[in-house]
């Protein structure tokens, strides 16, 4: 299985998006969920990832090249605009904002956590 990519329905929703994605859910539902359409924490993407059978792994890790990323990881990246929500899996970047690549969005900083025992890791 693959993951559908989201774009972010406003700038501030790269959480919610992400959360869709790996959630396979709209971005919409995320937002009713999280009861917020606003920037996301991870208090509550950790939280919300735990409602649905998910979690993440305890420990923020900096990455500097794709190759140190586990097979579905959250990450987080300081953009040129602000700081960032994004998601990697099998070797591509989903990013909110910019579409998915092979390449990760430029930033100065970058750290991951892995996203564990998630059904799309099991196909």
């Amino acid at each position: 299985m693959e993951i559908v990519y989201v774009h972010e329905p406003t700038d501030l929703q790269c959480g919610q998006a992400v959360l869709a994605m790996v959630l396979g859910r709209p971005p919409e539902e995320i937002c009713r969920s999280l009861h917020n359409d606003r920037e996301t924490c991870l208090r509550e993407m950790r939280e919300l990832l735990a409602a649905n059978g998910l979690s993440l792994s305890p420990e923020r890790r900096p990455f500097t090249a794709k190759e140190e990323l586990p097979e579905l990881a959250l990450l987080s990246l300081e953009t040129p605009r602000c700081w960032h929500w994004s998601l990697y899996f099998r070797g591509r970047f989903y990013d909110p904002e910019h579409g998915v690549s092979e390449e990760l969005t430029a930033c100065a900083r970058r750290y991951f956590w892995e996203i564990l025992h998630s059904p799309l890791t099991e196909c």
